[in-house]
């Protein structure tokens, strides 16, 4: 996976967003060559339009045909932002899968391979510890850098 694609944590939980209603890879590089985003309707309700999914994307230079191809990193998480990125890409939820506290994410279990995705998707900001792991999952806990000590 590629972090060489930087994507605003807005375009990165839209994209997150859309893979979650079951929209695929596939539809989305139609939406993108196309700059069509009817097939997004799936993916929107208040506050998540997909009408300028992809100008704003061209407009500010992210490469969103590659990100869909081979991955990307968010260029800076924030706080809640982060949150709604994990729900929507592993569908998971603050307050069950993991406990949010000023500047961190604790407990939060995850697969080997979501560990490495995550990891490769996470803003520099943010720093992600493991601190318990076994053959299936991983426990981590993410912290706003400079806050991680």
């Amino acid at each position: 996976m590629s972090n060489n694609v930087r994507l605003s944590q807005n375009t990165a939980i839209m994209l997150e967003r859309a893979r979650r209603a079951g929209v695929t890879d596939e539809v989305l590089l139609n939406c993108v060559a196309t700059d069509d985003v009817s097939a997004l309707k799936v993916a929107e309700a208040e506050h998540y339009s997909y009408e300028d999914f992809v100008t704003y994307a061209a407009e500010h230079g992210e490469q969103l045909e590659q990100a869909i191809r081979d991955g990307y990193q968010i260029t800076f998480n924030t706080f809640n932002g982060l949150q709604l990125f994990l729900e929507f890409t592993f569908n998971i939820k603050r307050g069950v899968d993991f406990t949010p506290s000023e500047g961190r994410l604790s407990g939060l279990k995850l697969s080997k391979p979501n560990v490495e995705l995550l990891t490769s998707r996470l803003a520099k900001n943010w720093v992600l510890e493991v601190v318990d792991s076994n053959e299936e999952t991983q426990t981590v806990n993410l912290s706003i850098r400079g806050l991680n000590n």
